[in-house]
């Protein structure tokens, strides 16, 4: 069953082409909580006051910021599109706001590092983003004590009149319209996030959306301008209100199956991961995730009709992690060759294979395996549906056909590397082997 009739859904299903080709993005976190390197969460998770921060505003020059080196790196890594956080939940922004002098051209930096950020990615062909936080612990009027994450949440020198918060929703939307029409073209607007009563109108979301509409119509919209459980008009129902975004945002998780509104139908979905544990630069935090791991979990956001955002946190210079660019670079290796079986890519119509996972372009499948078989590898259901199959990486010809120790599977398809058919050979990349499939329409 699906809604036709949904002029919003109608809308999104245009504005979404380019994100549901694209299917790999950065995501880059970075401010003065590069300084301390406990992650970007600082001032809530240890209570300072805007005094102890200060300290990292007064420091902060990052001397190795060179936003082409950043671009081409997400270029190298197979990535189409990138998102910078203009400003997170400290306040502090990273654009020449007009609004606040809380911002990186007032430091030693002297620079609009958004503006160089946008200019530097767009010369490499990527697509480019802004994430804004709605929160904001550093503005007089944002709600402070007994607000459950404000760093002063405890503080009752911070209570704030309620009647004061219609200003600070006045400076969010007017840092918005900055950001939409001093800076050129923008593809994505990447908002968090909603939280208890602090959710949808609370931040006078259908004003802010039908401003953003008006100034850039193309623009994606990510869904958390509505809570997690809101049920009317969320992007899971049928009928979504005007600012349930253009996609869902599942973060640090990808989820089980892919994303489906209440009749079924498939919404636009993007897993938000971390190359360690952090978003913001943490000099102490070593649990890098390895190139495989992404690279299997990027196929799987894929198979599921979804995309991937995956961050780097640089560090108080500007300069990203040594370690993080490594794996940037082996993923990149892995993309020039296999870069067809993702971009343009959706879930395939099979369902998913044991030895590892499926992707579909039009009558190409795609069989990504990431284990390897004892004889044959055996392709279910697939029985006199094949005209060809050739490793992608490098073209060359991978034998298709039933040997005589599978004669009984009648209904499968059977693929080796080489002959004899029924022996054992090792995958070509252990770290996943992906074989371009033509199918006999």
């Amino acid at each position: 069953m699906t809604n036709h009739t949904n002029p919003i859904i109608q809308e999104r299903k245009e504005r979404v082409q380019w994100f549901e080709q694209d299917r790999f993005g950065m995501f880059i976190h970075w401010g003065l909580y590069a300084i301390p390197a406990r992650g970007e969460w600082i001032r809530s998770t240890e209570k300072m006051s805007i005094q102890q921060y200060q300290t990292y505003y007064d420091e902060f020059n990052p001397v190795h910021y060179n936003p082409r080196e950043w671009a081409k790196a997400a270029k190298e890594a197979g990535m189409k599109y990138a998102v910078l956080t203009a400003k997170h939940h400290d306040g502090f922004c990273l654009f020449d706001s007009k609004l606040t002098d809380y911002k990186s051209t007032n430091t030693q930096a002297g620079r609009d590092l958004v503006r160089e950020f946008l200019e530097a990615f767009r010369e490499e062909g990527l697509k480019v983003g802004l994430y804004y936080s709605l929160i904001d612990w550093h503005h007089e009027d944002y709600p402070a004590y007994g607000d459950r994450i404000h760093p002063m949440r405890e503080n009752e020198a911070f209570k704030r009149d309620p009647n004061t918060f219609g200003r600070y929703l006045d400076y969010m939307h007017g840092q918005v319209r900055e950001l939409l029409t001093d800076y050129g073209k923008l593809d994505l607007m990447w908002f968090d996030f909603s939280y208890d009563e602090m959710t949808g109108e609370k931040w006078r979301a259908t004003e802010l959306v039908q401003m953003i509409r008006e100034l850039q119509p193309h623009i994606l919209i990510d869904n958390r301008l509505e809570g997690s459980g809101e049920q009317g008009g969320s992007i899971y129902t049928a009928n979504p209100s005007i600012y349930s975004g253009d996609f869902a945002s599942p973060e640090q998780i990808i989820p089980p199956r892919g994303l489906v509104n209440e009749l079924g139908d498939p919404i636009p979905w993007e897993a938000c991961i971390t190359l360690n544990n952090n978003w913001g630069y943490a000099a102490a935090d070593r649990n890098y995730k390895s190139a495989t791991t992404i690279i299997r979990k990027l196929v799987e956001c894929v198979s599921k009709n979804g995309n991937m955002l995956l961050n780097v946190g640089p560090d108080a210079k500007g300069a990203i992690p040594q370690e993080s660019l490594d794996i940037l670079k082996e993923i990149g290796d892995w993309m020039k060759k296999n870069g067809d079986s993702i971009h343009g890519c959706r879930a395939a119509d099979f369902p998913k294979p044991e030895w590892g996972r499926y992707t579909q372009k039009g009558n190409k499948l795609y069989a990504h395996l990431f284990e390897e078989s004892i004889g044959p590898i055996s392709l279910p259901g697939l029985a006199d549906k094949i005209k060809s199959a050739r490793l992608l990486a490098d073209g060359s010809e991978v034998f298709v056909g039933r040997p005589w120790s599978a004669a009984e599977f009648i209904e499968d398809a059977f693929i080796s590397f080489a002959r004899p058919e029924h022996f054992t050979y090792p995958l070509p990349d252990k770290r996943n082997t992906v074989i371009e499939l033509e199918l006999i329409i």
